[in-house]
C-alpha cells in the first residue's frame, strides 16, 4: 500500500500522538531538492523508529530494553539555527544550500508553532533595522544566524548571531519593534562571532532585554509538579523537550533508591535538578564546564528550595571526578557525541559507584565507553527519538555494578 502523506498543521498541539507506520511527513523542501537534512523522510514514521532500536540492540546487550519513546513527527524542535542570506529588503532565514545560495526553511514542519510563526517577524525586523546578511563567498555583510527557542509556554529567546558589536545599538534602539510584532518574547540578545569560519557562535553575548533567562517548563510524570529550567543564552538544552523530559524521568525512577549522586555534563541541570525534585534524601553534584549554565542550574536550585541538597560546580568532569574524594551512589553523565573520555571510563569502572545512567546522544560511542567499564552491566535501556527522520537518536541505559547486587527501583 502507497504511504499516505501526513500534512503539517500550524496549530499542532504539542500531544499530537506519533502517525501510524504507513504515513510520512509532507516536506515540500525535501521534495524539490532544497533541503535534504532529514535523510529518512521517506521512510514511514514508525518504521524509522523499529529501525533506530533494532541498531542500538545489536550495539549494545541489556537485560531489559524498554519500548522506544517515539517523538512527534512534526513541530517538536523547541530551537532552530538558522542560516541568514540574501538581502536587506528580501532576507532568508534557513540554511546553505549545496550550491551556496540560501534556502529559506520559514515553512519547515519541524519547529514548534510559535517558531514558525515567529520567523516572518523576525525577518521584518532584519529588513527595518538595516542589518545585512553575511555572505561567506564575499565576506562582506553583518548578520549570520538567528537563534531561536521556545518554551512550552510559548515565549521566545532570540538571539541574533553578527560579526561585529556595533550590531548592538540599533537592536537595542529597535527591540521594541521586534516586541510589538511578538509580545511573547522574553529575551532578546546579541552573538558576535566575527570570524570567517563555520562556527557558529562566538564566545561574547550581549543582552538586549532586561532579562536573560527563559524558563523552560516540563512535566515529567516521575516528579509531583512541573520542573522548570532557568536556559540562558548560551545554555544546552535537549532540542526536543518531550525527549528530554522521557530522559529525566528515567533517571529519578531507576535512581529513585539511590543516596548521593553527582550529575557530569550537567549542563542546566535538567537530571540534578530532576533528582532534587523527587527527593528529600541524598546530596547531589552537578558538574559541567559552561560557567553560564552552572549559573542558571544554581538560579533554579534556590528557586526550589533545595540549595542545600543539590549544588553546582563549573569544572571538568574528569578532572574534578579525579579528585573529588569520597564516592557517591550513583553517577548520570551525559556527555556530547564524542562520548566519555578513556580517563572517565577508567575511572567509573574502577570507582565502586553502584550505578551509573549514561545518556547519549551517539548510540557508537555510548557502545564504546560500555566496552571500556567491564565491570558494569547494562541492565536497562530505552531508545528515544530525539531527532525524528533522521538516523540519529538518543539512548538511555542503567548500569549496575557487577560486583554490587542492590537493584535499582523499577
Amino acid at each position: 500500500m502507497k504511504p499516505q502523506t501526513l500534512m503539517l498543521d500550524a496549530t499542532a498541539h504539542r500531544s499530537l500522538p506519533a502517525p501510524p507506520t504507513s504515513q510520512i511527513l509532507d516536506c515540500h523542501y525535501f521534495q524539490a531538492g532544497e533541503c535534504r537534512s532529514c535523510t529518512e523522510l521517506l521512510t514511514p514514521y514508525l518504521q524509522q523508529i523499529d529501525a533506530k532500536n533494532k541498531r542500538v540492540q545489536e550495539l549494545i546487550e541489556a537485560g531489559q530494553w524498554d519500548e522506544p519513546f517515539a517523538s512527534r513527527p512534526q513541530a517538536f524542535r523547541n530551537k532552530v539555527k538558522l542560516v541568514v542570506t540574501g538581502t536587506v529588503g528580501r532576507p532568508k532565514l534557513g540554511i546553505l544550500g549545496d550550491d551556496g545560495r540560501g534556502v529559506d526553511l520559514s515553512d519547515c514542519p519541524l519547529p514548534t508553532p510559535g517558531i514558525r510563526g515567529a520567523i516572518p517577524a523576525i525577518s521584518r525586523f532584519i529588513t527595518a533595522c538595516r542589518l545585512e546578511p553575511y555572505s561567506p563567498a564575499t565576506n562582506i555583510g553583518v548578520l549570520k544566524y538567528v537563534i531561536i527557542t521556545e518554551s512550552d509556554d510559548g515565549e521566545l529567546m532570540v538571539r541574533f548571531v553578527a560579526r561585529r558589536r556595533g550590531v548592538q545599538g540599533v537592536l537595542f534602539k529597535r527591540q521594541t519593534e521586534l516586541r510589538a510584532m511578538l509580545p511573547n518574547i522574553r529575551v532578546i540578545s546579541l552573538n558576535v562571532q566575527p570570524e570567517h569560519k563555520a562556527v557558529i557562535e562566538g564566545a561574547e553575548e550581549i543582552l538586549i532585554t532586561e532579562t536573560d533567562v527563559l524558563p523552560m517548563v516540563l512535566d515529567i510524570p516521575a516528579l509531583p509538579e512541573p520542573l522548570t529550567l532557568n536556559l540562558r543564552p548560551q545554555s544546552f538544552f535537549q532540542t526536543n523537550t518531550d525527549a528530554a523530559t522521557t530522559l529525566y524521568h528515567n533517571a529519578v525512577t531507576w535512581l529513585a533508591d539511590a543516596g548521593n549522586v553527582w550529575d557530569l555534563y550537567c549542563g542546566v541541570g535538567g537530571f540534578a535538578l530532576a533528582l532534587a525534585a523527587a527527593r528529600t534524601h541524598g546530596h547531589i553534584v552537578g558538574v559541567e564546564t559552561s560557567e553560564q549554565a552552572v549559573q542558571a542550574a544554581s538560579q533554579t536550585a534556590k528557586q526550589m528550595g533545595c540549595a542545600d541538597r543539590v549544588h553546582f560546580i563549573a569544572d571538568d568532569a574528569t578532572a574534578w571526578a579525579a579528585r573529588a574524594g569520597e564516592m557517591p551512589d550513583a553517577v548520570v553523565v551525559n556527555p556530547p557525541r564524542r562520548g566519555l573520555s578513556a580517563e572517565l571510563c577508567q575511572w567509573l569502572n574502577e570507582s565502586g559507584v553502584s550505578h551509573v545512567v549514561y545518556s547519549s546522544c551517539n548510540p557508537e560511542t555510548l557502545a564504546r565507553d560500555i566496552a571500556r567499564m567491564p565491570e558494569y552491566e547494562v541492565t536497562r535501556g530505552q531508545v528515544v527519538d530525539m531527532f525524528p527522520h533522521t538516523k540519529h537518536c538518543e539512548v538511555i541505559v542503567l548500569l549496575v555494578s557487577r560486583s554490587k547486587s542492590r537493584p535499582a527501583k523499577r
